[in-house]
């Protein structure tokens, strides 16, 4: 699966297009992907250490996908959140009975991209937050949507854009993502990690993900970048 040429990502969804309108391309498989309005509680921009952000919105990789081609981002990594450390395991995780969801944890830059940016594109094009304990194919409380915050910042930004999405109903169904505080995160085993970068033809990839990086480009061009940010893990 590895290996594939640089552009064979675009080439696939090309090929997919072609075919017809057999499966829904939008990457999201309820609700269609829009430009969400920005979060009226955010932190402002600003230079200072890193800071990392914790969801899950289905399957990790393609919500890793997302975000490794946002700038502001330096390190995406697929992963567990939710469990404990000794049921952080991908089989054991798909029984649906760890407590763990598939989760991705974002490593940015403040200076560049703040955090309630991230929960927009989360929102956005990331998945569909109306889902509840699935996402498109993938069904268990494993592929739940969550936030998983770190400090009563993330919490409150967190809360108030749900709040105000449910207000301006940017959703013609209701929003079920969770805010849960942060209890711990645990790396995939590393042939998750860049799993979309190194498997653009992979079906999977090319059914509900790849849209996803399309939509990011188009609905947020200023924040999209081409050469996508990697994992220090070997695929």
């Amino acid at each position: 699966m590895y290996g594939i040429a640089k552009n064979g990502w675009w080439i696939a969804l090309l090929a997919l297009a072609a075919v017809g309108t057999l499966w829904n391309t939008s990457g999201r498989s309820g609700e269609a992907a829009v430009v969400l309005p920005a979060p009226a509680v955010d932190n402002t921009r600003a230079a200072g250490p890193m800071q990392t952000a914790v969801l899950a919105g289905g399957c990790f990789w393609g919500v890793q996908g997302v975000y490794q081609y946002t700038k502001g981002v330096k390190k995406v990594l697929s992963g567990y959140s939710g469990g404990d450390r000794s049921t952080a395991q991908y089989e054991k995780v798909g029984t649906g009975r760890t407590g763990h969801a598939e989760s991705v944890e974002i490593v940015f830059d403040p200076k560049e991209i703040s955090y309630g940016e991230i929960l927009r594109i989360y929102f956005s094009v990331a998945h569909d937050p109306t889902q509840l304990d699935r996402q498109g194919p993938d069904v268990g409380t494993q592929y739940r949507s969550a936030i998983f915050y770190a400090d009563a910042s993330q919490q409150r930004i967190a809360q108030a854009y749900i709040s105000q999405l449910e207000k301006a109903r940017a959703f013609a169904r209701p929003i079920v993502t969770r805010v849960d505080p942060l209890k711990g995160f645990f790396a995939a085993e590393a042939y998750h990690q860049d799993f979309l970068v190194h498997n653009p033809t992979y079906p999977y990839i090319v059914i509900n993900d790849l849209p996803k990086i399309v939509n990011l480009k188009r609905l947020f061009p200023d924040q999209y970048r081409d050469k996508p940010v990697l994992t220090a893990v070997a695929p």
